[in-house]
């Protein structure tokens, strides 16, 4: 896609970056010559990852330790580029929690955390950044989704139903602005290998193979890419062929010994 291409020396904002996906996408971005600004919760690892993409790729780097589930952190990341002089060309909103168990028994506060952050934060970025791209005519948004937008998942309630929000806010906006010359997409990785999702679980995809995705969408054309075949397939028959009540019983047996037996606060198939 020959505007996606115009921006390889051109600046990426990657959030969730320091580890996992976001990483991943960086280490491709970094590959074709795009300047990053890196953000995340985690300053260290942050650096780490900022050090390591300007050794291998001699990539300019920037990064800001910020936690996007916090009230106004989006606005003072979009100020803090602005400060900066920062034209953004491609926003990949990787950043995401997820929490697993049953409703009636998860803190509240904690739900709504992660709303704010799989919802919220990449709603107001992608509404702060993408008029500078519109205006121009360029640019691209990759929001990161999950094979758990496709259908109702019990005992990850919250999880699938923000990235069912992402799936559905991703699809609204390409349709916005498909004549623009800007590329809007949402990626929806299935079980993946990062720190997120250490369970061992068949078909487990690693986070370079998720990001070869990611660069394979920005040239395609479609709203939506789900990231591997199986992946694609069971998004197909739970997002299409069954109905929710349906989908949404077979989810219940599958994750249930998993909800009351683990101790972890993130489901089977966070990315």
């Amino acid at each position: 896609m020959k505007r996606i291409e115009e921006t390889r020396r051109r600046t990426a904002v990657v959030t969730g970056a320091a580890t996992g996906i976001g990483a991943a996408v960086t280490e491709r971005l970094a590959g074709q010559g795009m300047h990053l600004v890196l953000v995340a919760r985690d300053g260290a690892r942050l650096e780490a990852a900022a050090e390591r993409l300007r050794a291998e790729h001699g990539a300019q780097v920037s990064t800001l330790a910020l936690d996007l589930a916090h009230q106004g952190a989006p606005s003072r990341l979009a100020e803090w580029l602005a400060d900066a002089g920062t034209e953004v060309d491609v926003l990949v909103n990787n950043a995401g929690a997820g929490l697993m168990g049953p409703v009636a028994d998860s803190d509240p506060a904690r739900v709504r955390n992660l709303l704010d952050l799989n919802t919220g934060a990449v709603a107001e970025l992608t509404a702060r950044l993408l008029p500078a791209m519109v205006a121009r005519g360029t640019g691209a948004v990759v929001n990161i989704a999950s094979t758990g937008a496709y259908a109702p998942a019990p005992y990850a309630a919250a999880y699938a139903a923000s990235k069912a929000f992402v799936l559905s806010f991703t699809q609204a906006v390409w349709a916005e602005t498909r004549s623009t010359g800007v590329r809007v997409v949402a990626v929806s990785p299935g079980p993946t290998a990062t720190a997120m999702n250490t369970r061992r679980m068949p078909g487990k995809r690693e986070p370079g193979a998720v990001a070869d995705t990611v660069m394979s969408a920005l040239r395609g054309r479609g709203p939506a890419v789900v990231d591997g075949r199986l992946n694609m397939f069971q998004a197909f028959v739970f997002g299409r062929l069954l109905p929710a009540s349906a989908a949404a019983r077979i989810a219940e047996r599958s994750l249930r010994k998993a909800a009351l037996g683990s101790q972890s606060s993130v489901p089977p198939g966070t990315p």
